[in-house]
């Protein structure tokens, strides 16, 4: 594998994704907020005003604040608490808010600015794994949800490799176009992005102790797309995902 040729590339990522129900309406102002999430969220004017459009300028939401995180446990601990509350309140990923119809954003709730993260990982948000013969994965890349696909190719590129399949437009986030399959150029030979992906990481925040659970390859049989929707969906409410996943190059 010395050129930049698309050969089984695995992605391992963090990526978010959010199913929520929207239950009786909940006003953030009234109710006690943790103090070490409270120092988390952002209520700056400029941030919220950010937050509550996208690049589709169609739809417009107010958050009532902003999640900064700097782990994945701050992110858990934020599904924990709208849990625990009678009525949950909605929370949305944001990633490069590259959508068109509100999908970022969510009405006094919370938004969760997952670009954050890329401050607090050393450097460790895109791993490229060494192409080792004996490994039944081939080569994979572990990144997090939150990276952007431009990033992801350039640090292949210095191995001599490149993901299977990507985008069009690739200064979009891992975990925005996997919650969409991620169509671009190469889907119609080598299927949608969510196909070249090995394993996913989810965060539940249904436990106080286990916060992830892991979707595993299956004999390294991609996962597919239609499977991955229905099972989230049936997970039920407050879910966000950082699917780290083994992608193909």
């Amino acid at each position: 594998m010395n050129a930049m040729i698309s050969t089984l590339v695995g992605l391992l990522w963090l990526s978010i994704i959010v199913f929520i129900t929207h239950g009786k309406p909940l006003n953030l102002r009234e109710i006690p907020i943790p103090k070490d999430l409270a120092l988390k969220l952002s209520r700056n004017p400029q941030i919220l005003s950010q937050a509550s459009t996208d690049y589709g300028h169609i739809i417009h939401e107010n958050p009532f604040a902003v999640l900064e995180p700097t782990s994945i446990s701050d992110i858990a601990n934020l599904i924990n608490y709208s849990n625990s509350l009678p009525h949950s309140f909605t929370i949305s990923p944001r990633g490069q808010a590259h959508s068109v119809l509100g999908q970022a954003m969510t009405q006094n709730g919370i938004v969760v600015n997952m670009t954050q993260l890329n401050w607090y990982r050393n450097g460790s948000g895109i791993v490229v794994s060494d192409c080792d013969v004996k490994n039944p994965l081939g080569c994979y890349v572990d990144v997090g949800g939150e990276q952007l696909w431009i990033d992801v190719l350039n640090a292949t590129l210095k191995h001599g490799l490149t993901p299977l399949s990507w985008t069009d437009y690739l200064y979009l986030s891992v975990g925005g176009t996997l919650s969409n399959a991620g169509i671009g150029g190469q889907t119609f030979r080598f299927g949608p992005q969510i196909s070249n992906v090995l394993e996913l990481d989810v965060i539940t925040g249904l436990t106080h102790s286990v916060y992830l659970l892991y979707i595993s390859y299956i004999k390294y049989r991609h996962i597919s797309y239609l499977k991955f929707k229905h099972y989230f969906k049936s997970l039920g409410e407050n879910l966000i995902l950082f699917p780290r996943t083994n992608f193909q190059y």
